[in-house]
């Protein structure tokens, strides 16, 4: 196929009965979609937390609630607002709270600290901040570098039924974590802002153009940057995703929401799409297995959206049969790669259908999905959702389409792709080109349009389904005072996937152990990007141009023997 051909799109012959070939995509803005379940489900439970319990109703008028709190502080359209926190009730309200009142929500993993959270809050420079009184220590540790007009700060134990509020304090008191709302003068309590009277004004904007979300994510350099996501591009998504799963049932479901909301997948697929479906959604904060486990027998979901680990660590448990398993029906698997076996054995455990979809922060998230009632093929990534394109071009250029079964690096256009990079145009420029979005996998298509993720054009390394680029951590061993040269790279790991390796040389006359490097990186970025082993060598392959030879690497470590450690 040449560049200027018609595009073929075979894989509407594929398409499940009851998914239509186009989808349109209406205009309006994402709390719009929301307030469409609110008015056809008003006393639905629409949040489950450890008990706790929100109505439709009652998580829409405490969006409006800090909306208005929002408003009155002098936050409104053009704004960012940070949403520092982890899975949990706040996230949702203040998600829906920031769009309502008119602004731009800006992701942030509450796995940051440090460089990583500096780095962020200096590219976003928002205008408020929400997070818990756990995790806001280390926002006044940057006050003086990123100064942040207004924080609000919740209580993790406000969001928990009043029992357990004693035992939420006991146990943060016991981990030396604070457990009250700090008296500093830009501080908002959490439980002020939802006090705020007031009505909610009626934002107008082009969803096109108007961005909801500020995702962010690794640049070809490693350099984080914001994937600007309007309203419409998640709109679109979330449309997409709900038109493909035909087993759906509005105002019935119960999403089990365990994958990170800070994540475009768990923020997309767990929490917009559960709310467009009229859907329960039951939230855990971390995906631990044994109290997910505890969740299913006692919320019976019905849609469990994870990531290969969580169902790798289903078919481990040998009491699983005790549980209420069998009333999931639907499990999208996404953010890494699913082994056959691992979706085998989960089906087989469970009655479930597990189907592997493919999607980037920069496509808000998913592009394609395997059908849920049809074929799904083996080691596939599956077909493009409604209204998506893909296509497979020359690694060299870019410029020349390639044809069926062919390798190249896989490119995507539709609704849900990206307006572009935050305040990045050189960086957009690269991979946005006329319509198509580059996503840097290297992938087939054949001939029925079922694409295949061949490798990976860039190095970033997939820790469970969190991106680390190497660069980041070579960055900061560099830092420490006993490092000559070091190179990192993803290699295999049982439980998250892919682990990050470190291979260090030491300076001449210095001394420095492994657990040593492992805790200075932990210090100082989020503990998942730290190596999980060090390598002490004499040198780093280079090239002649002295670029890190990381396949050199990634063989050596795959090899059976292996490279010794240089003494």
């Amino acid at each position: 196929m040449t560049a200027g051909a018609e595009l073929a799109r075979p894989w509407f012959a594929k398409y499940p009965v009851g998914v239509p070939v186009h989808l349109e995509v209406p205009s309006k803005l994402l709390p719009a979609l929301v307030e469409e379940s609110v008015r056809r489900w008003p006393e639905r439970t629409a949040l489950v937390y450890y008990g706790a319990k929100w109505t439709y109703r009652q998580m829409w008028e405490a969006s409006g609630r800090f909306a208005a709190s929002l408003r009155r502080d002098g936050i409104g359209p053009g704004d960012r607002v940070g949403l520092y926190l982890p899975n949990g009730p706040a996230y949702p309200i203040a998600l829906l709270g920031i769009l309502r009142a008119g602004a731009a929500v800006v992701q942030v993993s509450p796995l940051y600290h440090g460089q990583d959270l500096e780095r962020l809050l200096r590219d976003s420079d928002p205008k408020a901040l929400v997070t818990l009184e756990i995790l806001y220590p280390h926002v006044a540790e940057l006050r003086a570098s990123c100064p942040i007009p207004r924080v609000y700060v919740g209580r993790l134990r406000e969001f928990y039924p009043l029992p357990k509020r004693w035992f939420v304090n006991a146990v943060l008191r016991r981990n030396h974590l604070p457990t009250e709302v700090p008296h500093d003068p830009w501080v908002v309590a959490w439980r002020e802002a939802l006090r705020t009277a007031g009505e909610v004004p009626d934002v107008r904007s082009d969803p096109a153009t108007t961005v909801a979300i500020l995702q962010y994510t690794g640049g070809t350099t490693g350099r984080p940057k914001a994937a600007m996501l309007t309203h419409r591009n998640l709109v679109a998504n979330v449309l997409q995703a709900d038109a493909w799963n035909t087993t759906r049932r509005p105002g019935e479901e119960v999403v089990l929401a365990a994958i990170p909301f800070f994540h475009i997948y768990g923020l997309t697929v767990a929490l917009f799409l559960g709310f467009a479906e009229g859907a329960t959604v039951v939230i855990q904060t971390r995906p631990e297995i044994r109290e997910l486990l505890q969740l299913i027998d006692r919320y019976h979901p019905t849609q469990f959206p994870g990531v290969p680990a969580l169902y790798l660590a289903f078919t481990r448990q040998p009491d699983l049969a005790r549980y209420h398993v069998r009333g999931i029906r639907y499990c999208l698997s996404g953010s890494a790669p699913l082994p056959l076996e691992v979706a085998r054995q989960f089906e087989a455990l469970t009655g479930a259908i597990v189907v592997e979809g493919y999607g980037l922060s920069e496509t808000s998230p998913a592009t394609h999905v395997n059908p849920v009632v049809g074929e799904r093929r083996a080691g596939s990534i599956g077909l493009p959702l409604p209204e998506t394109d893909q296509r497979v071009v020359d690694l060299e250029t870019g410029t020349q389409v390639l044809g069926v079964d062919e390798v190249g690096e896989l490119c995507v256009r539709g609704p849900q792709v990206m307006l572009g990079y935050y305040r990045q145009p050189e960086e957009t420029a690269l991979v946005l080109r006329d319509g198509w979005f580059r996503t840097g996998d290297v992938a087939r298509i054949d001939a029925d349009g079922y694409a295949y993720i061949v490798d990976r054009k860039k190095d970033m390394v997939n820790v469970g389904g969190l991106k680390v680029y190497p660069r980041e951590v070579e960055d900061v061993l560099f830092q420490h005072p006993a490092v000559a040269d070091v190179a990192a790279i993803g290699v295999p790991d049982p439980s998250t996937g892919e682990a990050i390796k470190a291979f260090v040389v030491r300076k001449p006359g210095t001394s420095v152990t492994e657990a040593e490097l492992v805790a200075f990186v932990r210090d100082r970025i989020a503990h998942y990007k730290a190596p999980r082993s060090v390598e002490f060598r004499d040198a780093i392959p280079r090239s002649g141009v002295q670029k890190v030879l990381r396949r050199v690497l990634r063989d050596e470590s795959a090899s059976p023997a292996g490279t010794p450690p240089a003494p």
